[in-house]
């Protein structure tokens, strides 16, 4: 079972490479806050009608709001609702790309990746062929901020590097 935040269903739908999640991982589980994040504060945007009529990606509500709620001290509803439900779920992933997110769901023990690691396994598993063109697209179309030094970590790492 793999729960989402908003971060990498937003990004990848505004470059439309959300069914790259649907291939790599079937079921997506998102918690409320998210999908009320991306599908109703995110009416017009690029991409949340891709998310909205996604079969495969699956609300669930969170149940222990007293766990959500102290998390929500350092973090947004979205991230805190994404790593209770997690941890409820006993998820195997949880696709987070904020850092203080998932610093605070690996103490929590739950296991994360952002979107990086996400494409990383997209193009070891075939999925994708190259990483810089869809890195290209995440900086151009969707405001995806990485470091100058990340990016040219992550090529070399896939073998991608100039």
């Amino acid at each position: 079972m793999i729960v989402s935040d908003s971060s990498p269903l937003i990004s990848l739908a505004r470059i439309g490479k959300l069914d790259l999640l649907h291939r790599l991982y079937g079921e997506l589980l998102i918690p409320q806050a998210v999908r009320h994040e991306v599908v109703v504060k995110g009416v017009g945007q690029p991409g949340f009608e891709d998310v909205k009529s996604a079969a495969w990606i699956k609300t669930a509500a969170v149940t222990n709001h007293e766990f959500v709620l102290a998390l929500q001290r350092d973090l947004d509803a979205g991230e805190s609702e994404a790593i209770a439900l997690a941890l409820e779920k006993k998820a195997d992933l949880l696709l987070m790309d904020e850092r203080l997110g998932r610093e605070a769901a690996q103490y929590f023990g739950v296991r994360c990746m952002g979107l990086l690691g996400v494409l990383t396994e997209a193009k070891y598993r075939g999925e994708i062929e190259t990483i810089k063109p869809v890195l290209d697209l995440l900086r151009d179309r969707a405001s995806y901020r990485i470091s100058v030094e990340l990016y040219q970590r992550v090529l070399h790492g896939v073998g991608e590097s100039e």
